[in-house]
């Protein structure tokens, strides 16, 4: 099987775009796509985040038990949405338009990627060498990273979001990076279309 698109990443932007486009597959134009993420979140700076100003989420909320109720809410809603656990990306190779997602257990291909990893170094998936730059938007003192890219665009089928798309760690930004990454490849199957996802009561 081949993925049309193919999320790298669990924590909240790897998350979130993967809601939204979950939420897009009963579209006509998208009834058909394979969508799925590779949830490592072992690294994700949720483990230790606690959030009190975040919209919507209960003063005291633990990033770790969002990324286990992240994971319960794209299953109840949208389990057509491949769910890949325990396994890390080591490369990401270009092969004629389509690419090859190698694992430290699998390789997986995909029209499609999606990268939504955190911005600290090591960078360690190869192929991507040359989008790693220094991260805009946090502490140099920090030594962060982010991948080169245009309003998440890298190169054609290539999208980051998150903090490794230069955004500043802060949940709400990190969550519309993800979600705005899930409606410009939903634009793209409606054929340049805007595309926004609402559910109405």
């Amino acid at each position: 099987m081949i993925f049309d698109v193919l999320i790298i990443g669990g924590g909240v932007s790897g998350m979130q775009c993967a809601l939204v486009l979950g939420s897009g597959l009963h579209k006509p134009f998208a009834k058909d796509k394979k969508v799925g993420i590779i949830l490592h979140q072992r690294a994700s700076h949720l483990q230790n985040a606690l959030f009190n100003n975040v919209l919507g989420l209960p003063s005291g909320t633990l990033g770790s038990k969002i990324l286990e109720s992240g994971k319960k809410q794209l299953t109840d809603n949208y389990s057509s949405v491949s769910q890949i656990e325990k396994e890390k990306v080591i490369s990401i190779v270009d092969h004629q338009g389509v690419y090859r997602v190698r694992t430290n257990k699998n390789e997986y291909k995909s029209t499609v990627v999606v990268l939504a990893l955190n911005y600290s170094k090591p960078f360690s998936i190869q192929g991507l060498e040359d989008y790693v730059m220094p991260h805009q938007k946090a502490n140099l003192n920090k030594d962060r990273i982010q991948l080169k890219n245009e309003n998440h665009f890298i190169k054609k089928g290539l999208y980051v979001c998150g903090t490794l798309a230069g955004c500043r760690s802060q949940f709400a930004i990190a969550a519309g990076s993800g979600a705005s990454v899930a409606t410009d490849i939903l634009t793209l199957w409606n054929d340049g279309n805007h595309v926004k996802i609402h559910d109405k009561i």
